[in-house]
């Protein structure tokens, strides 16, 4: 055959046509039972990025980042309004309602912002790593030296100004190089949030032992929402609240499910935009079966019954 016929593939076979992980239906799996009787999980991942006034753009742009020449002075000031205002809307939420937020921080903004990283702290909140700033993609075309070095400072960096185990990783924009996994698997990362081909955590092999994946979805991502889709801030929020639905229905004769929802402190921290926020938590937290946690809490109730 052809190498360039569009159905070569290097590892031709029944199921999946790499190693990465094993083919599996989610409809099949074992069930899954969430602590106190409780049938979804929410999982809230708010992105704590810093945007470079100059991105290089090396190997190429993460989507979000400045879009007109040099100073991007309103990209960049609306991505700082999140940092120094927006996210004190989205804390208000989230204690309002008892959600337990987990914060991907890049590490350069840790750095930049130490009473924010401290306010978060104080929080007792989980803290994972979104790499070193949102001008730092992962993907292929990034030389694998420097990737290296890029993972080491962004996650031993974190680990240094937080004083805390760094469990979790996503890259930005979910872009990740051939490497990614084995460099993240390297400096001691327990899971992953790039992959969004599940609504369960499942187990995904590296050279140097295995990750688990954390489905955290991009089709209820506020960003994609919102700028992509261009939908309106009130119906992200009936988006979130029919998603919150179905999976409470599957959940109730399939087993435990995940409801992850990322967000943006510079998109739904906007004064028009907040209430829609609040609508959204008040309603998933207002259904009994609703578990609110940390992501790694969450996969470590799921590990332990696997």
């Amino acid at each position: 055959m052809n190498e360039l016929d569009p159905l070569h593939y290097p590892v031709r076979r029944h199921g999946m046509d790499h190693d990465r992980y094993a083919w599996s239906m989610l409809s099949t799996r074992k069930p899954v039972h969430w602590p106190g009787g409780k049938t979804l999980a929410l999982w809230v991942n708010v992105g704590m990025q810093f945007f470079p006034m100059n991105p290089q753009k090396k190997p190429l742009s993460v989507a979000g980042n400045m879009t007109m020449p040099y100073p991007d002075l309103r990209h960049y000031s609306l991505r700082d309004y999140g940092n120094r205002v927006g996210i004190q809307r989205l804390l208000k939420a989230f204690d309002r309602y008892g959600v337990k937020p987990t914060f991907a921080f890049n590490t350069r903004l840790a750095e930049r912002t130490p009473a924010l990283l401290r306010q978060v702290l104080e929080r007792g909140d989980e803290i994972s790593c979104h790499s070193w700033s949102m001008d730092t993609a992962h993907a292929g075309g990034l030389d694998p030296a420097a990737e290296a070095e890029l993972v080491k400072r962004s996650i031993g960096g974190l680990r240094t100004l937080t004083k805390r185990e760094i469990r979790g990783w996503i890259s930005p924009g979910k872009l990740q190089s051939a490497a990614t996994p084995e460099l993240i698997k390297t400096e001691g990362i327990d899971w992953c949030g790039d992959w969004v081909n599940d609504d369960m955590p499942y187990s995904f092999r590296t050279d140097h032992g295995p990750l688990w994946a954390m489905p955290l979805s991009t089709e209820l991502e506020d960003r994609f929402v919102l700028m992509d889709n261009l939908h309106s801030a009130q119906s992200w929020a009936e988006q979130v609240s029919d998603a919150c639905d179905l999976l409470l229905k599957e959940a109730a004769t399939e087993g435990g499910r995940i409801l992850s929802l990322s967000l943006h402190p510079w998109v739904l921290g906007q004064p028009h935009r907040i209430k829609y926020l609040e609508q959204a938590m008040e309603y998933i937290t207002a259904q009994p079966q609703v578990w609110s946690a940390h992501a790694s809490t969450i996969l470590d109730a799921f590990t332990a019954q696997q």
